[in-house]
């Protein structure tokens, strides 16, 4: 019977361990009528060209979700080399292998593809100007991505899930070994619980695959709504973490790092919400649905 279910449209996920990837694989059971294909590492080295064209050549997926990335945004500083070979050589052999079987593809990209100089929510046809080796490789993955003309990208910004390395993990746990902690206070934008866009994307592709919305190429952002500093989003999750750390605004300068951040990367979520529909929450309620999941 579960096969019987199963036997739709196939959805390849690659990045499957990662935060949004284990959450694409949580919410698949909702929509039977699709068949994902759940790839890493592991099963799938997208690097690899040869490997890519066998694996769809051998499953014909007809979306392709990529997840997969160099996301350690102070190492690419010195590994340049590394993060291109993940953000956009491996992009450009999925698009390859992606047109041969004429399959939509749907990429995962960043904030950091801007500089952060805006002051009002960035639009998709907004100047892009990168300020890291991350934000550099992340845009030449979109660039390669969009070259193909069933491709759509998703920027994102400030990811999380309840498990993993991530901002919120990372709070709770130096909240429960300091009395103290400084965090930025100078960096604003919208935190994006990892489970909201993963539902997001399986919406997508089932109104796609259902012909309730069109698939409509280009670039796309996804965050939830609303808009923090680090420091507010600190402060709200040693709250609802019950931690007793007291939390201190700094500015950036007091806190460097290798890799320039965006002082300003609030997406504009206008086009992905009018194009298929979708309610998006704020960041906070979706901080309090994720606490559901964490064990305090």
């Amino acid at each position: 019977m579960d096969l019987f279910l199963k036997m739709g449209k196939k959805v390849l996920i690659t990045g499957c361990k990662g935060q949004l990837g284990r959450d694409l694989q949580e919410f698949a059971n909702s929509y039977t009528d699709l068949q994902p294909l759940y790839t890493d590492i592991d099963t799938l080295d997208i690097t690899q060209r040869s490997n890519v064209q066998d694996y769809i050549n051998k499953h014909h997926p007809n979306f392709i979700v990529n997840c997969a990335a160099y996301t350690a945004v102070d190492k690419a500083e010195d590994a340049e080399e590394e993060a291109m070979l993940l953000n956009a050589t491996a992009v450009n052999n999925l698009v390859a292998a992606a047109q041969q079987v004429n399959a939509v593809f749907m990429h995962i990209s960043t904030d950091y593809v801007f500089d952060g100089k805006k002051q009002t929510p960035y639009l998709e046809t907004d100047p892009v100007n990168p300020q890291s080796v991350y934000g550099r490789t992340k845009l030449m993955g979109e660039k390669t991505a969009l070259a193909y003309t069933r491709s759509m990208v998703i920027r994102t910004a400030w990811l999380y899930t309840a498990v993993g390395n991530n901002f919120v993990n990372t709070m709770l746990r130096l909240g429960a070994e300091r009395s103290e902690l400084n965090v930025v206070n100078d960096q604003r934008g919208a935190p994006t619980y990892a489970a909201n866009l993963a539902e997001a994307i399986w919406t997508i592709i089932s109104k796609i695959d259902k012909d309730e919305k069109p698939f409509i190429p280009g670039i796309y952002h996804y965050s939830n709504e609303g808009e923090c500093s680090w420091f507010d989003f600190a402060q709200r999750i040693m709250a609802l973490g019950q931690r007793p750390c007291l939390v201190h605004p700094i500015n950036s300068n007091q806190y460097p790092t290798k890799a320039a951040r965006p002082a300003y990367s609030v997406l504009s979520k206008e086009k992905i919400k009018t194009s298929y529909g979708l309610h998006i929450p704020t960041w906070d309620e979706a901080l309090v649905r994720c606490f559901q999941k964490i064990n305090i």
